[in-house]
């Protein structure tokens, strides 16, 4: 009954269907005391991406979310995708069945994919502890699937505590493998429509989240609409069908252990050459309406997010960027904000479908060539120079 009444607490937060609500306080709720964050990243993920290796990153990211949501059977658990990583927030009473998950992750990345991931369960009592906040906030996409928005400096403090090797959890056994069901890498990458994908993180500076840092994601949000659809980078009937392969082989393994693979294998195949099929030519498969699929597929999309900051990725122009980066640079200039942008030629699709047949799919969207890691590797170094030129303040850092 405790567990059941704890989950209710997202499911009543309120839906703003506006993306720039995201900058409006009165949109979050704050996060239960008795609650924990699970998060989770990839160690040296921009040298994964140097090696080419972006869908493999991306895939690891979601297979947390993935893993999470079957064991803690929760749809609707408030969660925010980062590309190379993720984060969630949860009842303390799912702790267990969550750090069992996360632990079966762990060993899958590294044992499937060659990437080695950090895994850590954080107090929410903590990060108050340390004077920070985690709100939340629900973003309806569509009328069958929201997003969560994290506010108050609690998820990036929780990341940071995170790297530095606090609330760890340990890897499961050798062998041991999450339930991944649901998730799928059938798409190859989208190609720009506008001519640039841009990956942008923006970040409050030194006057903090206050209006002036609203205004600035306000006016981020604005110009990127000036594109229509807010930039999105998914086109409104979906994307080009083409067969993927690589993602046959990257959702193999996660639906089926080595040895085991065969008959996994050829399921899958014939489930992306079925829905290929009906996508380049526009049939319908019994209950399955293609065009629906297409546009649930495009409006049920993650391609933008506040995460303790901005976090977009978008298609658009070389006017309309120049246009946003020249704004991103004033906010700097004035203390109101800092910012990471990567520009790419196509963007990635990864996705949690656990059946075609229900509308309430879930879509994440990266840049195809580094995206939010390489935006976010931008954004640091951006961080240490402006630390660098600062007058010395004293105290620890």
């Amino acid at each position: 009954m405790a567990e059941a009444m704890e989950g209710r607490f997202y499911d009543s937060v309120p839906l703003f269907d506006a993306f720039e609500g995201v900058a409006d306080e009165a949109n979050y709720r704050p996060l239960p005391d008795g609650w924990l964050l699970a998060v989770a990243d990839i160690v040296n993920s921009t040298g994964a991406i140097a090696d080419g290796r972006y869908k493999t990153v991306n895939m690891a990211g979601a297979s947390v979310i993935s893993a999470l949501m079957n064991v803690l059977e929760e749809k609707t658990m408030p969660f925010v995708f980062g590309g190379d990583g993720a984060l969630a927030a949860l009842p303390a009473s799912m702790a267990d069945r969550a750090g069992d998950a996360l632990a079966a992750v762990k060993t899958w990345v590294a044992e499937e994919l060659d990437l080695e991931l950090r895994t850590a369960l954080v107090p929410v009592s903590d990060i108050r502890q340390h004077g920070l906040d985690m709100r939340v906030a629900r973003f309806k996409a569509s009328d069958e699937v929201s997003y969560a928005m994290f506010a108050g400096g609690g998820a990036s403090w929780a990341e940071a505590a995170m790297k530095a090797g606090r609330y760890h959890v340990a890897a499961a056994p050798a062998g041991s493998r999450p339930d991944l069901t649901g998730l799928s890498c059938r798409w190859n990458p989208i190609e720009s429509r506008h001519g640039t994908i841009a990956s942008i993180i923006a970040v409050p500076g030194a006057k903090g989240n206050g209006p002036e840092f609203q205004a600035l994601i306000a006016d981020i949000v604005a110009l990127a609409d000036e594109e229509g659809r807010g930039g999105h980078p998914v086109p409104e009937l979906g994307p080009t069908a083409r067969f993927s392969f690589q993602g046959i082989d990257t959702e193999t393994r996660a639906a089926a252990p080595r040895g085991r693979r065969f008959l996994k294998r050829c399921v899958i195949t014939v489930q992306t050459l079925a829905l290929f099929v009906c996508l380049r030519m526009g049939w319908n498969l019994g209950p399955f309406d293609t065009n629906r699929y297409r546009r649930d597929l495009a409006d049920n999309t993650d391609f933008r997010k506040f995460d303790d900051g901005l976090k977009m990725t978008i298609d658009i122009s070389a006017p309309c960027l120049e246009r946003i980066e020249a704004r991103l640079q004033r906010a700097e200039a004035e203390g109101v904000g800092h910012y990471g942008l990567h520009r790419q030629d196509s963007a990635l699709m990864t996705c949690i479908v656990p059946t075609p047949m229900t509308r309430d799919h879930i879509h994440f969207v990266d840049g195809a060539s580094g995206g939010y890691a390489v935006a976010a590797s931008n954004l640091k170094a951006a961080l240490a120079r402006n630390k660098a030129t600062q007058p010395f303040a004293g105290g620890a850092g």
